[in-house]
């Protein structure tokens, strides 16, 4: 089978992609680079033994993307590729509309030509907006709190009008909480431009010293520490469920939204001290105000992608704190050591 992986260079991207060969599966991979590194695609080759296509290509230019899908036979499209911080969304919120939903019309209207049906797409817990309730299931009212958490809903909203109009597509919807992790060889990782928006980034650029403390956002939540409680998803569990979800789309149609999660909440400070189990230093941290909107306790009912999808998270906290360093120690700098060592040659 033939999947084109938009974002294919990118955190969850990469992995996935490595997911992808190591199952028997053709890759075409398209990135734009403004969030991700080569160097990521010559690692998942040495990983995986195996090559693949590469073009250097945006969504939003729709010529390029014609190219690519009359240049190559794609059976599937696994869908990563957009803008994906709350802050800078906030900040700069039509930059986000544009990219994230422009992109996504394009690419489906290219898919429709081509007569390309099948689709997994990358959502977000963040549609759920502010429950109070948890654990968060499927069939919650949705109402996203920030322009990245809208347009990932909207782009939901858009592709089921897409099927009422056209019952041949299959959707898979993949709403993650919290990924973290990194592939066990510590060739990938998570390698964010500037400081780190996520926690255990920041965890693990605090504990190389590349930063000098972690800000806890609050401590007063009716939690057991009174620490923000969420649900941490090993990334290549991840990787994997985007694997069973595709297997689903070919053999089915309609669509469906699935959360990937492990369904069992961490607390900062239960986050902080499994960090420092794994690496073995101890981790200097403040508590400051607690961020506006953000809620005490949020985790995954993940029950319909065991039934549905047969997948279920395998890695747990200490595996996810333990890869999140490995990749950190053998790249202090994510991948810039070997990108100017050696550049990968794109399309």
């Amino acid at each position: 089978m033939s999947i084109l992986v938009t974002g294919g260079a990118g955190y969850i991207g990469s992995h996935t992609c490595v997911e992808l060969l190591n199952a028997g599966n053709e890759i075409i991979v398209l990135d734009n680079l403004s969030n991700s590194k080569p160097e990521a695609l010559d690692r998942i080759k040495e990983i995986t033994g195996k090559d693949f296509e590469f073009y250097q290509a945006d969504l939003l230019n729709k010529n390029e993307l014609m190219t690519i899908f009359s240049e190559n036979k794609i059976d599937a499209v696994i869908h990563f590729a957009g803008l994906k911080a709350v802050g800078e969304s906030v900040s700069i919120p039509l930059h986000y509309y544009h990219n994230n939903i422009t992109g996504t019309l394009i690419l489906c209207e290219v898919m429709e030509k081509f007569g390309v049906y099948n689709l997994v797409f990358s959502s977000s817990a963040t549609v759920y907006g502010l429950q109070q309730c948890v654990p968060l299931h499927e069939e919650l009212p949705t109402g996203a709190t920030n322009p990245y958490g809208r347009t990932k809903l909207m782009i939901e909203e858009i592709l089921r009008d897409v099927h009422v109009a056209n019952n041949k597509w299959s959707i898979a919807l993949l709403r993650y909480f919290n990924p973290v992790g990194a592939h066990s060889s510590g060739r990938i990782g998570e390698d964010p431009n500037g400081i780190p928006n996520n926690l255990v980034p920041y965890i693990t650029q605090v504990t190389v010293g590349k930063l000098p403390k972690l800000k806890v956002f609050g401590n007063d939540y009716p939690t057991e520490d009174g620490t923000g409680v969420r649900d941490y998803i090993h990334v290549v569990d991840l990787a994997a469920g985007h694997l069973m979800a595709l297997e689903k789309v070919m053999d089915s149609q309609g669509v469906n939204a699935y959360n990937l999660g492990t369904g069992i909440g961490y607390s900062v400070l239960e986050m902080i001290d499994a960090f420092e189990r794994a690496s073995g230093n101890s981790i200097p941290y403040e508590i400051i105000d607690r961020r506006p909107g953000d809620i005490g306790v949020s985790y995954a009912d993940s029950s319909k992608a065991k039934q549905e999808l047969n997948w279920v998270a395998q890695k747990g906290i200490d595996d996810m704190c333990r890869d999140s360093w490995r990749w950190q120690i053998n790249n202090p700098n994510g991948y810039e050591k070997d990108q100017v060592k050696r550049k990968i040659s794109v399309t």
